[in-house]
Protein backbone atom coordinates (compact mmCIF):
# COMPACT_ATOMS: atom_id res chain seq x y z
CA UNK A 1 0.00 0.00 0.00
CA UNK A 2 3.02 2.27 0.71
CA UNK A 3 4.32 1.51 -2.41
CA UNK A 4 1.22 2.43 -4.08
CA UNK A 5 1.02 5.87 -2.56
CA UNK A 6 4.44 6.32 -2.88
CA UNK A 7 4.40 5.55 -7.08
CA UNK A 8 0.96 8.30 -7.11
CA UNK A 9 3.34 10.91 -5.23
CA UNK A 10 6.25 10.05 -7.86
CA UNK A 11 3.44 10.58 -11.06
CA UNK A 12 2.27 13.83 -9.29
CA UNK A 13 5.55 15.56 -8.74
CA UNK A 14 6.30 14.39 -12.53
CA UNK A 15 3.94 16.35 -14.01
CA UNK A 16 4.63 19.00 -11.89
CA UNK A 17 8.05 19.11 -13.09
CA UNK A 18 6.77 18.43 -16.94
CA UNK A 19 4.86 21.03 -16.66
CA UNK A 20 7.66 23.62 -14.91
CA UNK A 21 10.38 22.24 -18.24
CA UNK A 22 7.73 22.70 -20.98
CA UNK A 23 6.56 25.63 -19.85
CA UNK A 24 10.53 26.88 -19.78
CA UNK A 25 11.05 25.60 -23.15
CA UNK A 26 8.03 27.26 -24.65
CA UNK A 27 8.72 30.30 -22.64
CA UNK A 28 12.32 30.71 -22.02
CA UNK A 29 14.36 28.49 -24.10
CA UNK A 30 17.50 29.86 -23.03
CA UNK A 31 17.26 29.74 -19.00
CA UNK A 32 14.73 27.52 -17.41
CA UNK A 33 11.85 28.57 -15.22
CA UNK A 34 12.68 28.99 -11.14
CA UNK A 35 10.63 26.66 -8.56
CA UNK A 36 10.41 27.34 -5.01
CA UNK A 37 9.13 24.60 -2.34
CA UNK A 38 8.12 25.38 1.25
CA UNK A 39 7.50 22.38 3.31
CA UNK A 40 6.92 22.30 7.33
CA UNK A 41 8.25 18.91 7.73
CA UNK A 42 7.09 19.00 11.92
CA UNK A 43 10.21 18.12 13.99
CA UNK A 44 9.87 14.65 15.66
CA UNK A 45 10.19 16.55 18.81
CA UNK A 46 6.88 17.45 18.27
CA UNK A 47 5.00 14.43 15.78
CA UNK A 48 2.91 12.85 18.68
CA UNK A 49 2.45 8.91 17.91
CA UNK A 50 -0.52 8.45 20.69
CA UNK A 51 -3.51 10.55 21.61
CA UNK A 52 -3.99 9.00 24.72
CA UNK A 53 -0.53 9.86 25.46
CA UNK A 54 0.78 13.22 24.51
CA UNK A 55 4.02 12.59 26.06
CA UNK A 56 5.15 9.67 23.29
CA UNK A 57 7.17 11.06 20.62
CA UNK A 58 8.66 10.59 17.68
CA UNK A 59 11.80 11.51 18.62
CA UNK A 60 12.16 8.62 20.78
CA UNK A 61 12.03 5.96 18.28
CA UNK A 62 14.95 6.46 15.36
CA UNK A 63 13.54 4.04 12.88
CA UNK A 64 10.24 6.26 12.93
CA UNK A 65 11.63 9.38 12.58
CA UNK A 66 14.37 8.19 10.35
CA UNK A 67 11.79 6.77 8.18
CA UNK A 68 9.80 9.79 7.48
CA UNK A 69 12.24 12.12 7.04
CA UNK A 70 14.01 9.93 4.60
CA UNK A 71 10.68 9.93 2.65
CA UNK A 72 10.85 13.43 3.05
CA UNK A 73 14.19 14.15 1.63
CA UNK A 74 12.76 11.51 -1.29
CA UNK A 75 9.67 13.62 -2.40
CA UNK A 76 11.83 17.07 -2.26
CA UNK A 77 14.78 15.80 -4.08
CA UNK A 78 12.33 13.64 -6.86
CA UNK A 79 10.88 17.75 -7.32
CA UNK A 80 14.29 18.91 -7.12
CA UNK A 81 13.21 22.54 -6.44
CA UNK A 82 15.38 25.81 -7.12
CA UNK A 83 14.98 26.69 -3.79
CA UNK A 84 13.55 24.41 -0.65
CA UNK A 85 12.30 26.35 2.94
CA UNK A 86 12.10 23.95 5.23
CA UNK A 87 10.52 24.78 8.76
CA UNK A 88 10.28 22.82 11.76
CA UNK A 89 13.78 21.30 10.68
CA UNK A 90 14.98 19.13 13.65
CA UNK A 91 18.61 21.29 14.26
CA UNK A 92 19.15 19.35 17.70
CA UNK A 93 19.87 15.85 16.05
CA UNK A 94 23.01 15.68 14.91
CA UNK A 95 21.81 12.57 12.69
CA UNK A 96 19.19 14.24 11.31
CA UNK A 97 21.27 17.41 10.56
CA UNK A 98 23.82 15.09 8.53
CA UNK A 99 21.54 13.60 6.44
CA UNK A 100 19.95 16.45 4.90
CA UNK A 101 22.71 18.24 3.97
CA UNK A 102 24.66 15.28 2.95
CA UNK A 103 21.99 14.04 0.68
CA UNK A 104 21.31 17.99 -0.62
CA UNK A 105 24.79 18.70 -0.58
CA UNK A 106 25.32 15.96 -3.11
CA UNK A 107 22.33 16.43 -5.12
CA UNK A 108 24.15 20.45 -5.51
CA UNK A 109 22.15 22.45 -3.24
CA UNK A 110 23.61 25.10 -0.88
CA UNK A 111 22.25 24.66 2.53
CA UNK A 112 21.70 27.52 5.61
CA UNK A 113 20.45 26.40 8.87
CA UNK A 114 19.55 28.33 11.77
CA UNK A 115 18.13 26.98 14.98
CA UNK A 116 15.35 29.06 16.94
CA UNK A 117 16.31 30.91 20.11
CA UNK A 118 16.86 29.57 23.50
CA UNK A 119 17.74 26.06 22.25
CA UNK A 120 13.86 25.36 21.09
CA UNK A 121 15.36 22.06 19.23
CA UNK A 122 13.61 22.70 15.94
CA UNK A 123 14.49 25.68 12.91
CA UNK A 124 15.00 26.25 9.37
CA UNK A 125 16.41 25.00 6.71
CA UNK A 126 16.97 26.76 3.16
CA UNK A 127 18.92 25.17 0.26
CA UNK A 128 19.40 26.82 -3.17
CA UNK A 129 20.57 25.04 -6.40
CA UNK A 130 23.79 25.75 -7.27
CA UNK A 131 22.79 25.53 -10.91
CA UNK A 132 20.40 28.15 -10.43
CA UNK A 133 22.10 30.94 -7.87
CA UNK A 134 25.48 32.05 -7.01
CA UNK A 135 24.97 33.33 -2.85
CA UNK A 136 25.87 37.19 -2.41
CA UNK A 137 25.21 37.19 1.10
CA UNK A 138 23.20 35.40 3.58
CA UNK A 139 21.69 37.00 6.99
CA UNK A 140 20.14 35.67 10.47
CA UNK A 141 16.91 37.29 12.23
CA UNK A 142 16.11 36.73 15.74
CA UNK A 143 13.18 38.12 16.88
CA UNK A 144 13.96 37.17 20.31
CA UNK A 145 10.34 37.24 21.53
CA UNK A 146 8.31 34.75 23.55
CA UNK A 147 8.01 32.47 20.76
CA UNK A 148 11.93 32.50 20.60
CA UNK A 149 10.94 32.78 15.92
CA UNK A 150 13.88 33.45 13.76
CA UNK A 151 13.68 33.83 9.99
CA UNK A 152 16.40 33.67 7.11
CA UNK A 153 17.58 36.12 4.81
CA UNK A 154 18.93 34.89 1.39
CA UNK A 155 20.78 37.71 -1.54
CA UNK A 156 21.15 35.22 -4.50
CA UNK A 157 21.45 36.32 -7.92
CA UNK A 158 20.69 34.39 -11.05
CA UNK A 159 24.29 31.84 -11.47
CA UNK A 160 23.27 31.81 -15.63
CA UNK A 161 21.76 35.05 -16.37
CA UNK A 162 19.18 35.11 -19.27
CA UNK A 163 20.55 35.54 -22.40
CA UNK A 164 18.57 38.39 -23.38
CA UNK A 165 19.86 40.62 -21.36
CA UNK A 166 23.11 39.15 -20.78
CA UNK A 167 24.74 42.54 -22.09
CA UNK A 168 22.82 45.25 -20.43
CA UNK A 169 23.03 46.11 -16.32
CA UNK A 170 19.17 44.21 -15.49
CA UNK A 171 19.30 43.48 -12.15
CA UNK A 172 19.11 39.87 -11.46
CA UNK A 173 19.19 39.69 -7.71
CA UNK A 174 16.20 38.26 -5.72
CA UNK A 175 15.97 38.22 -1.96
CA UNK A 176 14.71 34.79 -0.23
CA UNK A 177 13.26 34.83 3.09
CA UNK A 178 12.35 31.48 4.90
CA UNK A 179 10.48 31.47 8.48
CA UNK A 180 7.87 30.33 10.50
CA UNK A 181 5.84 32.26 12.78
CA UNK A 182 4.30 32.09 16.28
CA UNK A 183 0.80 29.92 16.66
CA UNK A 184 -1.99 32.03 18.48
CA UNK A 185 -2.42 29.81 20.81
CA UNK A 186 -4.45 33.03 22.49
CA UNK A 187 -5.53 36.58 21.22
CA UNK A 188 -2.76 38.17 22.91
CA UNK A 189 -0.13 36.55 20.44
CA UNK A 190 -2.07 38.07 17.47
CA UNK A 191 0.06 40.97 17.80
CA UNK A 192 3.45 39.03 18.45
CA UNK A 193 2.70 37.06 14.83
CA UNK A 194 2.28 40.93 12.81
CA UNK A 195 5.23 42.26 14.99
CA UNK A 196 7.16 39.36 13.38
CA UNK A 197 6.42 39.81 9.67
CA UNK A 198 6.49 43.64 10.81
CA UNK A 199 10.75 42.73 11.64
CA UNK A 200 11.16 40.66 8.66
CA UNK A 201 9.95 43.74 6.63
CA UNK A 202 11.93 46.23 8.20
CA UNK A 203 15.13 43.70 8.19
CA UNK A 204 14.76 43.35 4.33
CA UNK A 205 14.00 47.33 4.03
CA UNK A 206 17.18 47.81 5.90
CA UNK A 207 19.31 45.68 4.37
CA UNK A 208 18.50 47.31 0.37
CA UNK A 209 19.18 50.89 1.73
CA UNK A 210 22.59 49.12 3.60
CA UNK A 211 23.94 47.92 0.51
CA UNK A 212 22.05 50.73 -2.11
CA UNK A 213 19.88 47.99 -3.91
CA UNK A 214 17.39 48.93 -6.43
CA UNK A 215 13.74 47.77 -5.85
CA UNK A 216 14.44 43.63 -6.75
CA UNK A 217 11.97 40.47 -6.21
CA UNK A 218 11.54 39.45 -2.77
CA UNK A 219 10.30 35.74 -2.05
CA UNK A 220 8.46 34.97 1.15
CA UNK A 221 8.28 31.35 2.48
CA UNK A 222 7.08 29.57 5.03
CA UNK A 223 4.59 28.62 7.66
CA UNK A 224 2.51 31.95 8.31
CA UNK A 225 0.21 30.66 11.48
CA UNK A 226 -2.62 32.62 10.16
CA UNK A 227 -4.74 32.37 7.12
CA UNK A 228 -6.12 34.39 4.68
CA UNK A 229 -8.48 35.90 6.97
CA UNK A 230 -5.67 37.31 9.35
CA UNK A 231 -4.02 40.27 10.07
CA UNK A 232 -0.80 38.72 8.44
CA UNK A 233 -2.43 38.31 4.97
CA UNK A 234 -4.32 41.58 4.77
CA UNK A 235 -0.74 43.54 6.27
CA UNK A 236 1.14 41.81 3.47
CA UNK A 237 -1.36 42.27 0.80
CA UNK A 238 -1.47 45.86 1.67
CA UNK A 239 2.96 46.29 1.00
CA UNK A 240 2.44 44.66 -2.42
CA UNK A 241 2.97 40.68 -2.25
CA UNK A 242 0.48 38.41 -3.66
CA UNK A 243 0.28 34.60 -2.86
CA UNK A 244 1.63 33.08 -5.67
CA UNK A 245 -0.86 29.67 -4.77
CA UNK A 246 -3.75 32.15 -5.36
CA UNK A 247 -2.30 34.20 -8.39
CA UNK A 248 -1.88 30.40 -10.18
CA UNK A 249 -5.34 29.27 -9.26
CA UNK A 250 -6.88 33.24 -9.79
CA UNK A 251 -8.11 33.36 -6.30
CA UNK A 252 -9.12 36.31 -4.90
CA UNK A 253 -8.31 37.05 -1.87
CA UNK A 254 -12.00 36.75 -0.24
CA UNK A 255 -11.37 32.86 -1.29
CA UNK A 256 -10.65 32.19 2.00
CA UNK A 257 -11.67 27.86 1.88
CA UNK A 258 -10.54 27.05 -1.74
CA UNK A 259 -7.61 25.10 -0.11
CA UNK A 260 -5.59 24.12 3.15
CA UNK A 261 -2.12 23.20 4.16
CA UNK A 262 -2.58 22.15 7.73
CA UNK A 263 -4.10 19.65 9.96
CA UNK A 264 -3.42 21.86 13.18
CA UNK A 265 -2.91 19.93 17.40
CA UNK A 266 -6.46 21.22 17.66
CA UNK A 267 -7.90 18.97 14.65
CA UNK A 268 -8.55 22.04 12.57
CA UNK A 269 -7.69 22.40 9.02
CA UNK A 270 -6.02 25.32 7.66
CA UNK A 271 -4.84 27.73 4.92
CA UNK A 272 -1.44 28.83 6.75
CA UNK A 273 1.73 27.80 4.00
CA UNK A 274 2.53 31.06 1.95
CA UNK A 275 4.84 31.34 -0.73
CA UNK A 276 4.71 35.35 -1.23
CA UNK A 277 5.72 37.33 -4.09
CA UNK A 278 6.90 41.12 -4.48
CA UNK A 279 7.66 42.49 -8.11
CA UNK A 280 10.29 45.22 -8.46
CA UNK A 281 7.64 46.61 -10.04
CA UNK A 282 4.85 47.07 -7.68
CA UNK A 283 5.04 49.91 -6.00
CA UNK A 284 4.67 49.97 -1.85
CA UNK A 285 2.77 51.85 0.62
CA UNK A 286 4.98 53.58 3.31
CA UNK A 287 5.94 50.61 5.75
CA UNK A 288 4.73 52.38 9.07
CA UNK A 289 1.53 53.08 7.07
CA UNK A 290 0.84 49.61 6.09
CA UNK A 291 1.69 48.99 10.25
CA UNK A 292 -0.51 51.13 11.52
CA UNK A 293 -3.20 50.18 9.49
CA UNK A 294 -2.95 46.64 10.30
CA UNK A 295 -2.63 47.51 14.32
CA UNK A 296 -6.04 49.70 13.57
CA UNK A 297 -7.65 46.52 11.82
CA UNK A 298 -6.98 44.32 15.08
CA UNK A 299 -8.29 47.36 17.12
CA UNK A 300 -11.53 47.37 15.35
CA UNK A 301 -11.74 43.76 15.06
CA UNK A 302 -11.65 43.50 18.77
CA UNK A 303 -14.44 46.08 18.99
CA UNK A 304 -16.90 44.54 16.91
CA UNK A 305 -15.97 41.30 18.57
CA UNK A 306 -17.68 42.76 21.57
CA UNK A 307 -20.75 43.54 19.53
CA UNK A 308 -20.30 47.75 19.46
CA UNK A 309 -21.61 49.75 16.88
CA UNK A 310 -20.01 52.45 15.48
CA UNK A 311 -20.93 55.16 18.16
CA UNK A 312 -20.48 52.54 20.95
CA UNK A 313 -16.86 52.29 19.91
CA UNK A 314 -16.14 55.78 19.79
CA UNK A 315 -17.51 55.77 23.69
CA UNK A 316 -15.66 53.56 24.84
CA UNK A 317 -12.94 55.47 23.38
CA UNK A 318 -13.58 58.69 24.59
CA UNK A 319 -14.46 56.60 28.34
CA UNK A 320 -15.13 59.37 31.00
CA UNK A 321 -13.95 62.29 28.59
CA UNK A 322 -16.80 64.49 28.72
CA UNK A 323 -16.17 66.13 25.55
CA UNK A 324 -16.57 64.87 21.78
CA UNK A 325 -12.77 63.17 21.36
CA UNK A 326 -10.69 61.08 22.50
CA UNK A 327 -7.72 61.70 24.53
CA UNK A 328 -3.75 59.62 24.81
CA UNK A 329 -4.45 58.54 27.92
CA UNK A 330 -8.22 56.98 26.58
CA UNK A 331 -6.39 55.79 23.12
CA UNK A 332 -3.80 53.86 25.75
CA UNK A 333 -6.33 52.41 28.22
CA UNK A 334 -8.82 51.26 25.40
CA UNK A 335 -5.55 49.66 23.44
CA UNK A 336 -4.72 47.68 27.11
CA UNK A 337 -8.53 46.33 27.35
CA UNK A 338 -8.73 45.21 23.93
CA UNK A 339 -5.46 43.00 25.11
CA UNK A 340 -3.23 45.15 22.35
CA UNK A 341 -0.83 46.71 25.09
CA UNK A 342 -0.39 46.20 29.12
CA UNK A 343 1.28 42.93 28.77
CA UNK A 344 5.29 41.64 27.52
CA UNK A 345 4.13 40.88 24.17
CA UNK A 346 1.61 44.09 23.19
CA UNK A 347 3.08 47.38 21.63
CA UNK A 348 5.48 49.40 23.12
CA UNK A 349 5.24 52.37 24.36
CA UNK A 350 6.89 53.93 21.34
CA UNK A 351 5.20 51.91 19.26
CA UNK A 352 1.74 53.36 20.77
CA UNK A 353 2.92 56.51 20.60
CA UNK A 354 3.32 56.49 16.59
CA UNK A 355 0.08 54.78 16.36
CA UNK A 356 -1.58 57.86 18.29
CA UNK A 357 0.38 60.27 15.83
CA UNK A 358 -0.86 58.21 12.67
CA UNK A 359 -4.55 58.45 14.48
CA UNK A 360 -4.31 61.93 15.22
CA UNK A 361 -4.55 63.35 11.88
CA UNK A 362 -4.28 66.96 12.08
CA UNK A 363 -2.46 66.65 15.15
CA UNK A 364 -3.87 68.55 17.92
CA UNK A 365 -3.71 66.28 20.24
CA UNK A 366 -7.24 64.68 20.61
CA UNK A 367 -8.90 62.16 18.26
CA UNK A 368 -12.09 63.56 16.86
CA UNK A 369 -15.20 61.54 15.33
CA UNK A 370 -14.18 62.32 11.97
CA UNK A 371 -10.89 61.40 12.72
CA UNK A 372 -12.12 57.80 14.58
CA UNK A 373 -13.93 57.49 11.43
CA UNK A 374 -11.12 57.57 9.49
CA UNK A 375 -8.43 56.09 10.78
CA UNK A 376 -10.10 52.89 12.89
CA UNK A 377 -13.66 52.33 11.84
CA UNK A 378 -13.71 53.23 8.14
CA UNK A 379 -10.40 54.01 7.51
CA UNK A 380 -9.52 55.77 4.30
CA UNK A 381 -6.03 55.81 4.09
CA UNK A 382 -3.89 57.30 1.20
CA UNK A 383 -2.40 55.60 -1.36
CA UNK A 384 0.48 57.54 -1.18
CA UNK A 385 4.19 56.53 -1.88
CA UNK A 386 7.28 56.36 -0.46
CA UNK A 387 8.92 59.49 -0.72
CA UNK A 388 12.25 58.31 -2.21
CA UNK A 389 10.52 56.40 -4.80
CA UNK A 390 9.94 57.59 -8.28
CA UNK A 391 9.54 55.63 -11.44
CA UNK A 392 12.46 55.47 -14.07
CA UNK A 393 11.64 53.44 -17.20
CA UNK A 394 15.03 53.24 -18.06
CA UNK A 395 15.85 50.88 -15.33
CA UNK A 396 15.01 47.20 -15.87
CA UNK A 397 15.16 44.01 -13.24
CA UNK A 398 13.73 40.68 -13.73
CA UNK A 399 11.13 39.77 -11.91
CA UNK A 400 8.81 36.66 -11.95
CA UNK A 401 5.32 35.77 -13.09
CA UNK A 402 3.08 32.86 -11.74
CA UNK A 403 3.13 29.80 -13.89
CA UNK A 404 1.90 27.03 -11.93
CA UNK A 405 1.50 26.59 -7.76
CA UNK A 406 1.10 22.89 -6.35
CA UNK A 407 -0.10 21.55 -2.84
CA UNK A 408 0.81 18.26 -2.17
CA UNK A 409 -1.04 15.73 -1.01
CA UNK A 410 -3.91 16.95 -4.08
CA UNK A 411 -6.74 16.65 -1.99
CA UNK A 412 -5.98 19.90 0.26
CA UNK A 413 -6.24 21.84 -3.19
CA UNK A 414 -10.01 20.96 -2.06
CA UNK A 415 -10.06 21.95 1.15
CA UNK A 416 -9.99 18.55 2.61
CA UNK A 417 -6.75 16.76 4.71
CA UNK A 418 -6.09 13.27 3.05
CA UNK A 419 -6.49 10.34 6.16
CA UNK A 420 -3.31 8.33 4.83
CA UNK A 421 -1.20 11.61 4.78
CA UNK A 422 1.66 10.74 7.36
CA UNK A 423 4.76 12.85 5.90
CA UNK A 424 3.74 15.71 7.86
CA UNK A 425 0.69 17.75 9.16
CA UNK A 426 1.20 20.21 6.62
CA UNK A 427 1.04 19.80 2.55
CA UNK A 428 3.90 20.57 0.56
CA UNK A 429 3.86 23.85 -1.45
CA UNK A 430 5.97 24.36 -4.38
CA UNK A 431 5.50 27.28 -7.35
CA UNK A 432 7.03 27.43 -10.85
CA UNK A 433 8.06 30.93 -11.44
CA UNK A 434 9.10 32.77 -15.10
CA UNK A 435 11.60 35.04 -15.25
CA UNK A 436 10.10 38.20 -17.16
CA UNK A 437 12.11 41.66 -17.36
CA UNK A 438 10.13 44.83 -16.02
CA UNK A 439 10.53 48.17 -14.89
CA UNK A 440 11.32 49.16 -11.52
CA UNK A 441 10.70 51.92 -9.28
CA UNK A 442 14.33 53.78 -8.53
CA UNK A 443 15.19 54.28 -5.06
CA UNK A 444 16.57 57.99 -5.24
CA UNK A 445 19.08 59.45 -2.54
Amino acid sequence: MRKDRRTKTKGRVSRIGSYAIASSMRDHPHQPCITCTTFNILAPIYKRLSHKDQNCRESDYRAYWLARNQRILDSLLYERSSIICLQEFWVGNEELVNMYEKRLGDAGYLNFKLGRTNNRGDGLLTAVHKDYFRVINYRELLFNDCGDRVAQLLHVELATPASQYRNNDTCQEILIVNTHLLFPHDSSLCIVRLHQVYKILQHVESYQKEYKLNPLPIILCGDWNGSKRGHVYKFLRSQGFESSYDTAHQYTDADAHKWVSHLNHRGNVCGVDFIWLLNPNRYRKLLKTSWSEAVFGMFKNQLRKASLTEDDAFAFLKADNDGDYVTYPGFCEALRQLNITGHRHGLSVEETKDLWVQADIDGNGVVDYKEFQQRIWKPTWSEHRDSNESVDGKEQAIGFSVKNAVLFPPEVEKGRWPDNYSLSDHARLTVVFSPIRMPCSQLTS
